[in-house]
Order: structure tokens, then sequence, then C-alpha cells
């Protein structure tokens, strides 16, 4: 191993529907996370791994940063915080093909947040973290800006307004336009990034992809399906949890997914007329998992209503979306 190796942890934040899903996909070169053109698609923080001859990056994929309200999102939005607080680099996506919000200045405040704490030597408001001494003060962490889907962008120098916004609101390490849909760009990030990262030993084997098991991935996959299936039929009000994962053949892998709904009418939204909609959702699913194992598999999907389970401590437990 070159005595200049670099390794480290990486989050990806953002707005909903930036695409950090994607990029995390395209830089894996695996289907590890959910993909969906619907907001607030990632709810567990998976992590892709990327290893390369100079160094591997640990991404840490996180919720889109938004206004909490169920217990669900007060938990997702306390991944991105932990997730903020806890890596060597963050990436900030950003959708360079819409126009500046409240969000994207929301966004921008966490990082400062996160840049005053650390600047300070403190945890948290006023007061001293486990482990810290008056006094102390730790370097703010590399931020890398992110402008994503610029192929939807005619004329590049669309994005100068754009970057120079930036450039004047926080001092980045960096700020590179890419497209996750296309690939472009994608390459240089992941030498940008790496360049940001200490000299450390690899954290996992050349050959991982990813720290989350597959039952999660798989229940990822077909919650993808759903997100893509319905269309905007149903609201966001789904989740997946695979209850039972039989590999005793080494031919064929059996998988059950159960999705959680809230009302009966959101359950016959899924199921669809004669069952033909969660056929549809299975059968795509099943391809993707497919592709992952690389054997057959066999997935069969049930629906289940449990009312109101965003605010239910319990089933978000369950679900592995715990505090």
């Amino acid at each position: 191993m070159r005595g200049d190796f670099r390794s480290g942890y990486v989050a990806l934040i953002g707005r909903p529907n930036a695409g950090k899903s994607a990029l995390l996909n395209r830089l894996v070169g695996e289907k590890i996370a959910a993909v969906s053109n619907k907001p607030q698609t990632t709810r567990h923080r998976i992590q892709g791994v990327v290893t390369r001859d100079d160094g591997q990056i640990v991404f840490v994929d996180t919720p889109g940063v938004h206004k909490p309200g169920h217990l669900l999102n007060r938990r997702m939005m306390a991944a991105v915080h932990d997730a903020i607080l806890s890596v060597d680099v963050v990436v900030l996506m950003r959708d360079a093909s819409v126009s500046t919000g409240n969000g994207d200045r929301f966004v921008l405040e966490l990082i400062r947040k996160d840049r005053r704490i650390r600047e300070d030597g403190r945890a948290g408001a006023g007061e001293i973290g486990a482990g810290e001494r008056e006094g102390e003060s730790e370097a703010a962490r590399p931020v890398i800006l992110v402008l994503n889907k610029i192929d939807k962008i005619h004329e590049k120098r669309e994005l100068l307004p754009l970057i120079d916004w930036y450039r004047q609101e926080y001092e980045f390490a960096e700020i590179i336009p890419v497209s996750a849909l296309k690939g472009e760009a994608v390459d240089d990030l992941l030498g940008s990034i790496v360049k940001h990262l200490p000299i450390a030993e690899p954290i996992f084997a050349e050959d991982e992809l990813t720290d989350q098991p597959l039952r999660v991935l798989a229940a990822e996959m077909v919650r993808e399906k759903i997100l893509t299936t319905t269309g905007e039929e149903i609201p966001y009000v789904t989740a997946v949890v695979t209850e039972k994962w039989d590999d005793s053949d080494p031919e064929i892998t059996e998988i059950y997914c159960a999705i959680y709904v809230e009302r009966s009418s959101q359950k016959s939204i899924i199921i669809g007329k004669g069952g033909s909609r969660v056929k549809e959702i299975g059968t795509a699913a099943r391809m993707d998992i497919e592709r992952l194992l690389g054997k057959r598999v066999f997935l069969k999907l049930f629906v289940k209503v449990v009312e109101d389970w965003r605010n239910r401590g319990g089933e978000l437990d369950e679900m592995g979306i715990r505090e």
C-alpha cells in the first residue's frame, strides 16, 4: 500500500431530491440506495465504499434536509446532524437546475453551525462535549460543494452566478459541477474527495461496497420501485421491511418483504387491480436484487396497514429507523 494512502468517511447532504442516492450508486457502481424523483427517499445511513489506488472513501448517505414533522422526520434529521458531526469530509449536493430557496439556505446554516462547533471546540451550543477540554479547538472539516444535474442546463455559463453566490456564503474547499445521471465529472469529484481525506489505512476490504446487510438493500430496492411505480397516486407514507431471508438453497434465495402503509386506500393503490401493480413492483425489484446477489431470487411482497406508523417509535425501531 502507498505511504500516502488516504481514507475516511464522507457525508452526502443536501435538500430532498438533490440526487444524493443517485450519485452514491453511480460512484459505488452498484445500486445500494433507493433512487426516486420523490423527496425523502433515503431513510438509512447507507454507506457506500469506493476503493482506489490512492485512497478509500466511505460514503454516508443521509435523508434530505427538511423541516421535521412526524417522529420519522425527526429521526431522519437527527441522522443528518450526526453524519455532519462524525465524518472527515462533507459533500453538500445542490440541484443546480432549480432556483435557490430557503431550503438551500437552511442546509448552509447546518454547515456553518458545524464549523462554529468545531472552531469553538464544543459538541453543542454552550456545552463541552465528552472528552473535550475547555479551550480546545478543532479545525473545520473540508466541505465540497457539488452542483448536480448539470445535464439539465443548456449553457454551462449559467452556473457562474450560482457558483459566485455560494462562494460568498461559505468557504468551500472546492466547487464541482457534476451530473450523477450521466456520470459527468464524477471521477473528478472522487479525486477531489480523496485529496481532502486524512492519510490512513483502508477502513473496509477492497471488495466491500457497503456495510448494510443484504436484507436492508433488498428492502430499499423494493421501496424504490414503489415510489417509481405509484407515481403521484400515493403520498410518501410507505416503508419496506425484509421479514424473511432464506438462502439455504444455493440456487435461489427466498425473500419476503412487508410494505407498510397508513390506510387501506393506500394498500389498494399499491396492490392495484387484480394485484397487477404489486406484481410489477415485485418483478422490477427482483431483477435488481438478482443482479446484486448474482443468483435467482423468489421475492414475495405483502402489504400491512399500520395507522400513523411514522409516529410510532416501536414500528420505526423495527424498521431500523432508530434514534
